[in-house]
């Protein structure tokens, strides 16, 4: 073992570990939060309003939105845990030690995003075991469920990096959650099935990439989709790889780091 990948494997181990104590450390503000909104979304949207929709996709109504609620989570932690971890390093300095030292820089990118993905997918296996209190859920495809997961925790863990380099004040971080995420979640179908929809509302819902994401967890969990589930894996593993050379670029540019 050559002493440069040794030096980047503890690197990324001290990224990793530091990012996980971080959340974990005021878990009482990063996972309690999220699985407190997501009972309240099951009590309302499920157990009220579910009950008088009925059953949708051949489920019941609460069946049917538990998979977009987890994503939601997903997305949500996901995004929120990378933008704020690496704004911070930026705004105490502390990324600039990073870029001059040897590590690499796929090693930090790599470390910021594993934290990223980690808060996710604890935040969703939470939320998976409080809906087991208000509904049944079993696994249809396990492959693609937890592929599908992983995948969307990357995606905006990355997301939630590049937003953290362009921003330049704790205001900035907020207004693509704000602006941009919540939008395209909401209208994502994680409450309903796009053929609900006219033909023209339908094409224009698949421009949304959240879409893809929620339907193709949801075949996984329920074996239902509106969206053929190999376009929507694909279009994740492209969206992925662009955004992950894109911010490596960015980490090698130093660009709005180094001050």
């Amino acid at each position: 073992m050559s002493s440069e990948f040794s030096s980047n494997l503890t690197a990324l181990y001290t990224i990793v570990h530091r990012e996980a104590r971080r959340f974990l450390r005021i878990w009482p503000q990063t996972l309690l939060p999220p699985a407190i909104t997501m009972v309240l979304y099951f009590v309302i949207f499920g157990n009220l309003i579910g009950s008088r929709i009925g059953e949708m996709g051949g489920f019941s109504y609460m069946q049917y939105i538990v998979p977009g609620l987890i994503m939601m989570s997903v997305i949500t932690n996901a995004y929120s845990n990378v933008v704020s971890s690496f704004f911070s390093a930026k705004f105490q300095r502390s990324v600039e030690e990073l870029l001059v030292s040897p590590v690499s820089p796929h090693t930090i990118l790599t470390g910021f995003v594993l934290g990223g993905v980690m808060r996710g997918l604890m935040v969703a296996l939470i939320v998976t075991l409080l809906s087991l209190f208000f509904t049944e859920l079993s696994v249809h495809n396990l492959g693609i469920t937890v592929l599908v997961i992983t995948l969307t925790a990357v995606v905006f863990s990355l997301g939630g990096f590049i937003n953290a380099v362009f921003a330049r004040s704790f205001d900035d971080i907020s207004i693509v959650p704000a602006f941009v995420l919540t939008p395209l979640t909401y209208l994502g179908g994680v409450f309903y099935s796009i053929s609900l929809l006219g033909e023209f509302w339908q094409k224009l819902s698949l421009a949304n990439p959240i879409l893809h994401m929620v339907n193709a967890f949801r075949y996984g969990i329920l074996g239902v989709s509106d969206i053929a589930p190999g376009t929507a894996v694909a279009f994740m593993l492209v969206t992925a790889a662009g955004l992950y050379v894109f911010s490596v670029r960015l980490l090698i540019n130093g660009k709005g780091m180094r001050h």
